[in-house]
């Protein structure tokens, strides 16, 4: 049962990828970064605060969760350093348990100190909670945030959900380093 579950998964989240890998190009997809940062920095108080201390910001205009007993995510991303993409990314997630349904979310994580920039970018197949924990910052009590005194090297921002799964976590996600052409 175990490993038919495991097989169910890893085939939900190869059809997932492969969904996502057949994505426009790199101009239209750093559009899509562009567009995101826009909206975040719009519909998300303190957020051009937040960034402007960040080192770097991973940014990702759509990530896709969908579930029924067995769920999956998937999306590709830009990390910016210094407004600039140097590195593209893909993040997936397979978890296990009562859900049901699908949607697409905006997901932006900040790394607030070089220290666990560095640590990500040296990382293979970097996983929250495991290799660093992501704090999620509630978009809608964002504005109460005392931004002089946040100490945590790694926010994380998740926002515009559309769909009817309702899931905000980093929990269990998985980033690696991928080739955009």
């Amino acid at each position: 049962m175990k490993q038919a579950l495991s097989r169910s998964a890893s085939l939900f989240v190869v059809a997932m990828v492969a969904a996502v890998a057949v994505r426009a190009d790199v101009a239209s997809f750093e559009a899509e970064v562009a567009n995101a940062l826009q909206r975040f920095y719009t519909d998300v108080p303190v957020s051009q605060t937040l960034a402007s201390r960040a080192v770097g910001m991973l940014v990702f205009p759509h990530v896709y969760k969908a579930g029924f007993g067995i769920g999956g995510a998937v999306g590709d991303g830009a990390l910016q350093v210094d407004s600039q993409t140097v590195q593209y990314y893909r993040t997936t997630g397979v978890s296990l348990g009562f859900q049901i349904g699908a949607q697409a979310r905006t997901e932006i994580i900040l790394f607030m100190t070089q220290d666990a920039l560095d640590r990500f970018r040296r990382s293979a197949n970097w996983q929250a909670g495991v290799d660093g924990s992501i704090t999620l910052i509630n978009t809608g009590a964002a504005k109460s945030i005392d931004t002089d005194n946040i100490r945590d090297p790694i926010m994380g921002f998740i926002f515009d959900n559309r769909g009817l799964m309702v899931d905000a976590s980093f929990k269990g996600a998985k980033y690696w380093k991928i080739d955009k052409q």
